[in-house]
């Protein structure tokens, strides 16, 4: 099928090319004309705070948004000064009269004195949007900036806070150092200008298409702000590769005497083929978050893998269209020395490194497993949640809201839970104070406002601020008290019910749940990986140690995750504020897009080996031959991929760079250490035992990932090519 579709795209070049324009242009004006629907939203079904969100939907919609925004200011004659209360009263007026404003609670309201911090030099205003769950619209946050930029001075720094003021990630500066990166190693890999340029090409357009998709897709499910961000990284990152791996068989085929035609059809019907089994690898793996029951994770995980199955039809599609307009000339404008030799020989360094490595096996061996044990040491204390403005940088007015917020009010401050009682006909706020006052009492409440009724008289709504802040796991703690202890007991024989929500709940109820179901989906996924591996190679063992070194590999990642963003190790380094958890589904889709990675590498090197060692019958040089002839690719796609990650921890936002961090150092450690140190070293201990297959196994499938033998190969190509010479002579009616 794949020799089929090479033939296809190398003859209707200009068809092809015409179509991936014509898609892309198409996706990038429909998504243009209808916007994004990104959102900070959270179904989770079955969850106290859902059932408390459900509630404020029905009965007080304004209260129920997510996107709810803080004006926090601080005036050094203090707040109730006439003339401050004068300009901010006059800034909150004309905020209320904003489209999407539903209301703006003042600190000058009657109701309004617990908002004005002791001391009276600091206060807040808490802006509500009648939108839902959905974005307030961009123009009220761009007037309520110019207000507040035409009200700061003289004396009052005025901040914004909250989900509404975050504003919206896009393409930015991060991906250009990203492509600039991969265009240098590309260069030293290939020494082509021509060639260099080709998988970049591909990666661009599949991401072009892909963005334009995760943007409609928006409109039909829950897409996060940030999702953008995260399919730039990835699209970037396996575009390239796809395409690399491609292009270096394409130019392997040309030196070996092949003409363009096909070289083109061999390279994918063998890299093609591995590309085509690590794309739909991921793709699996990134749907089965759809299992989660998280429409936030559903969300991601959609994006993500539309993304990857779009760069991976460019790779099999668009790339031999335009090889086949390069044809011989890939290697034009090249740079004298560079990128020889790039299929490895028994004179090159990795040929010489693998039998230095076996001679020396069990010292390499139980040093990598020794650095990969003490590299995930940190995981033993992951915690998972989600961190607050706190770990946004200075330079973000966010941050400088939730500081003096802090600084007036408390660290709990910006983390309120918000109690939804349901309340029987008939009963009064009064019958409530019982409940109020049994929360003020207890331990790790800081305030507990009185309750307010809904319009309705259905339910009443009591916001509790905590003595510690939303991403201290004490306040997770309060809240677990609050639902199993205090509330329970101070309402029992009222009838009344209460609810734990807010934004709070919401995050701790949905890491709850997602560290729950985690080993259950990373077993699948070892699982799934194992399957395959055996299927493929034919082999128990070689699957077994995969599935082993893949789980050490993302356990180190974790590890050097936990001590950055937990315990701040180097947090100056990557620019970030306070520590904070690990967000809760971080990891979940860190290992759903590596899974899929080591897949390809591992799919890559060991096919090779296996290759050699069906031919030879001798395990040890024919690891060393397949280290010899895909260490290089492997070395130039993960520099790529560490260094298109790695961009992304220059972003401002901490979830992207715990994102960039986490999945750079996993592929280092992937193609590094695992691949070129436990693999070659552990394959030489086990030597014939590594493609041992049992006799009741050998019913199996058996999956050809390394493509034709070489007289199928040439048979086929007869025949196409025979075939499309038959269409062009064909007279015309």
């Amino acid at each position: 099928m794949l020799n089929r579709l090479a033939s296809f795209c190398y003859h209707r070049r200009r068809w092809v090319v015409a179509a991936w324009i014509l898609v892309f242009i198409g996706i990038s004006a429909l998504s243009g004309s209808v916007g994004n629907a990104f959102s900070q939203s959270f179904s989770l079904e079955g969850s106290d705070s859902q059932v408390a969100t459900d509630l404020l939907k029905a009965n007080s919609p304004a209260d129920s948004s997510f996107l709810s925004g803080d004006i926090v200011f601080k005036a050094d004659g203090g707040v109730t000064d006439p003339a401050v209360q004068a300009k901010m009263s006059q800034v909150f007026s004309s905020i209320t009269t904003l489209d999407g404003v539903a209301r703006v609670d003042s600190p000058y309201d009657p109701t309004g004195a617990r908002q004005i911090a002791p001391g009276g030099k600091i206060a807040y205003a808490a802006v509500h949007f009648d939108q839902g769950l959905r974005n307030a619209p961009v123009a009220t946050t761009t007037a309520v900036d110019k207000l507040v930029a035409d009200a700061q001075g003289n004396g009052v720094q005025i901040e914004l806070g909250g989900f509404a003021f975050a504003g919206e990630q896009g393409l930015g500066s991060t991906e250009l150092i990203g492509l600039a990166a991969a265009a240098v190693i590309l260069l030293l890999a290939f020494g082509s200008v021509l060639a260099m340029g080709l998988p970049i090409m591909t990666a661009l357009f599949g991401l072009g298409v892909g963005i334009g998709v995760v943007g409609l897709l928006s409109h039909a499910t829950t897409v996060p702000e940030f999702a953008i961000q995260l399919a730039s990284m990835i699209g970037i990152g396996v575009g390239i590769d796809y395409a690399l791996f491609i292009v270096t068989r394409y130019r392997q085929g040309l030196s070996e005497g092949m003409d363009p035609e096909r070289a083109v059809i061999r390279a994918i019907d063998t890299a093609g083929r591995a590309v085509l089994f690590a794309g739909i690898t991921v793709v699996i793996s990134l749907l089965g978050m759809l299992l989660m029951g998280i429409s936030f994770v559903q969300g991601l995980g959609l994006s993500a893998a539309a993304v990857v199955l779009v760069t991976m039809l460019a790779a099999l599609t668009l790339l031999p269209a335009v090889l086949g307009f390069t044809g011989r000339n890939i290697d034009k404008l090249s740079i004298p020395g560079i990128g020889k030799n790039a299929h490895g020989s028994r004179e090159g360094f990795w040929f010489k490194w693998s039998r230095f490595l076996q001679r020396h096996p069990w010292p390499f061996a139980l040093g990598g497993l020794a650095l990969l044990l003490a590299l995930s040491i940190p995981m033993l204390s992951l915690q998972l949640g989600s961190s607050d403005d706190s770990s946004l940088p200075t330079t973000s007015t966010v941050r400088r809201a939730y500081d003096l917020k802090a600084e007036g009010f408390g660290a709990g401050a910006s983390a309120p839970l918000l109690l939804v009682a349901e309340l029987p006909a008939g009963t009064t706020p009064q019958a409530m104070l019982p409940l109020m006052q049994a929360v003020q009492n207890t331990p790790g409440v800081a305030v507990a406002s009185p309750p307010i009724p809904s319009a309705d008289g259905k339910i009443a709504i009591m916001q509790v601020i905590p003595t510690t802040s939303g991403q201290d796991p004490a306040t997770t703690d309060l809240m677990q008290n609050l639902r199993d202890n205090v509330l329970p007991q101070a309402a029992a024989g009222t009838g009344v019910t209460v609810h734990v929500g807010g934004v709070t709940a919401i995050f701790a109820d949905m890491a709850a749940k997602l560290q729950a179901r985690l080993p259950i989906f990373i077993g699948v996924v070892l699982g799934l990986s194992f399957l395959l591996l055996m299927v493929v190679f034919r082999s128990i063992v070689v699957p077994i140690k995969a599935v082993i070194m893949n789980l050490l590999s993302i356990s180190a990642a974790y590890g050097i995750l936990v001590a950055v963003f937990q315990w701040g190790w180097g947090s100056s380094i990557f620019g970030l504020g306070n520590t904070g958890p690990i967000e809760s589904f971080l990891p979940m889709m860190m290992f759903a897009i590596l899974f899929g990675l080591s897949m390809d590498y591992e799919v890559f090197l060991l096919s090779r080996i296996k290759e050699e060692y069906d031919r030879t019958g001798n395990n040890e040089l024919a690891v060393a031959d397949g280290l010899s002839a895909t260490a290089r690719v492997i070395t130039a796609a993960a520099l790529i991929m560490v260094t298109v990650f790695g961009s992304f921890i220059l972003g401002d936002q901490r979830v992207i760079k715990e994102f960039g961090l986490g999945l750079a150092v996993a592929v280092l450690i992937d193609a590094s250490i695992v691949r070129m140190i436990l693999v070659p070293a552990t394959m030489e201990l086990l030597g014939d035992a590594n493609w041992w297959f049992p006799k009741w196994l050998q019913w199996l499938p058996q999956l050809h990932v390394e493509g034709h033998t070489e007289e199928d190969f040439d048979a086929e190509v007869i025949d196409l090519v025979e075939a499309e010479n038959a269409k062009v002579l064909e007279p015309r009616p």
